[in-house]
């Protein structure tokens, strides 16, 4: 298995903490925000490599972040530069994705994560769910708050799992079963993703891949205990850090 992290964007809204850095290597208690994902993939036994997709400017600073990082009997981190350099002419979340399969002729399966969420639940509960299932899985975690539900992709997921429905940012939420940016796909799936981008989707948000993939073959949701950040704005960044400052 492959882990991609996705981590070519500007962060425009952290401004000006990532005017020249990025959001993934801003400190968090006393580690950066891309080791704690780092921390939750190396507990999976089956990832022989994880692949970092980034941007042009930020490629080299990555790089270096990689370099340091000890690696010994663990998967190894390849830095990708997928080449461009501002909002103006990014790739967007599926575009990188897509990127990484073709650059390194990807033939197996994959877990796919957001370079800037930190999340608690156990990674490997969910491969294992992934495993079982035999399907596209993505995370669910339950969101107690509408308005927090407003700005997430809300799953309806039966018994077994099976997402029934699944609406970007709903008006009004039919769950309280929020999706956030850990993915597991098999290796059949990848090539739909050409399907996807050859029929003019959107290649942004990485949970528009999903939304349009359970229309067409089942998709699971693992339900996991625990919570997961989405670092955005800088009132966000800084409130974690907050929480993170004893970690």
């Amino acid at each position: 298995m492959i882990a991609i992290l996705l981590a070519a964007g500007y962060a425009t809204r952290l401004y000006p903490l990532t005017k020249d850095k990025p959001k993934s290597l801003l400190p968090l208690g006393n580690q950066l925000i891309i080791d704690y994902i780092i921390d939750s993939i190396d507990s999976i036994e089956d990832v022989s490599s994880i692949v970092l997709v980034t941007n042009d400017l930020f490629a080299s600073q990555f790089q270096a972040w990689a370099d340091s990082c000890s690696r010994e009997n663990k998967a190894p981190i390849t830095i990708l530069n997928d080449g461009t350099n501002s909002d103006l002419n990014k790739r967007g979340a599926i575009g990188d994705i897509k990127f990484v399969i073709d650059t390194l002729n990807i033939n197996e399966d994959v877990v796919i994560l957001a370079g800037d969420n930190i999340f608690t639940y156990d990674i490997n509960d969910m491969y294992a769910f992934f495993r079982e299932k035999n399907a596209p899985t993505l995370v669910a975690i339950n969101v107690p708050e509408k308005h927090q539900r407003q700005k997430l992709a809300i799953a309806d997921i039966a018994e077994d799992g099976k997402v029934l429905d699944l609406v970007e940012k709903p008006e009004e939420p039919k769950t309280e079963w929020g999706i956030y940016a850990t993915y597991f796909y098999g290796k059949d799936i990848l090539p739909l993703l050409d399907v996807y981008l050859n029929e003019g989707n959107s290649p942004d948000a990485p949970g528009n891949f999903p939304s349009w993939l359970y229309k067409r073959t089942p998709v699971y949701a693992y339900k996991a205990n625990g919570s997961c950040i989405d670092i955005g704005t800088l009132e966000n960044y800084y409130s974690t850090v907050e929480q993170y400052k004893n970690a």
